[in-house]
């Protein structure tokens, strides 16, 4: 059964205070959790229910603590409305120094608001194999419950560095491709593009901001042939993401 103390703990962790004040974070739903399972995160703490043990004993990391709980008592400490499964507390990674190297690809994000974005966007990394993405400093939070969730599982495998983003560029070695998203760029149909450099993503509603821009070396966009005014940076991001990949047998 979980104690007052631990739902009040696992709910504090919503809060990206708390998350940064304990280097914790929460993951919640069966195949979230069979993924943090057979990664390398360490967990802090692990509720399963008899449902979860039935289906999925096999992911068990051996010697892993576990306690068993209610479907009711992990809804009532999570933040799914409904969670048959499981739910943990994983810590966050320590993250080595970021290095580019030229012959691969890096999404940035520059001020992506929303976590479902985010989340999927990790996603679409993680489909590609790209291994790192950078974040500007007013990103939605990697360890965002909505964040982690919409990932399915992706943030096992994907880490986020967040940085201040114009300096960050600034610092990239001379002739490294900078690649902006923007209406107002080259058909991306007419280029012959490589998954190397930076593929910036701007904000849902204002894009990239003008400090970005300047230090582009190529704004791209995605040929439109109906009506729409524009698509989601998720949506964008993928397709885009692949154009980067067409030449990859």
């Amino acid at each position: 059964m979980l104690s007052k103390a631990v739902i009040k703990y696992i709910n504090s962790l919503q809060i990206k205070k708390y998350r940064n004040l304990h280097q914790a974070f929460v993951v919640e739903g069966a195949k979230s959790v069979r993924e943090l399972l057979a990664s390398d995160l360490e967990i802090e703490k692990l509720f399963l229910t008899e449902d979860f043990l039935q289906k999925h004993s096999d992911a068990l990391r051996k010697g892993l603590p576990y306690e068993l709980v209610t479907e009711k008592e992990l809804v009532q400490a999570g933040t799914y409305e409904s969670n048959n499964a499981g739910l943990a507390i994983a810590k966050t990674r320590t993250l080595p120094a970021l290095k580019v190297s030229e012959n691969e690809l890096i999404i940035a994000l520059d001020d992506i608001r929303d976590p479902g974005n985010l989340g999927t966007i990790i996603r679409i990394a993680d489909w590609y194999g790209i291994k790192r993405i950078v974040c500007s400093e007013t990103c939605a939070d990697f360890y965002n419950p909505k964040v982690i969730a919409a990932t399915m599982g992706s943030f096992t495998r994907v880490s986020a560095y967040y940085v201040n983003l114009p300096e960050f560029l600034s610092s990239l070695p001379s002739g490294f491709a900078v690649y902006g998203a923007a209406m107002d760029g080259e058909n991306i149909h007419k280029l012959n593009l490589k998954p190397e450099g930076v593929l910036i993503m701007g904000n849902e509603a204002n894009g990239l901001r003008p400090e970005t821009r300047e230090h582009l070396t190529s704004l791209i966009k995605i040929p439109g042939f109906g009506q729409a005014e524009s698509l989601n940076v998720a949506t964008a991001t993928a397709i885009i993401v692949d154009n980067f990949f067409r030449q990859v047998s």
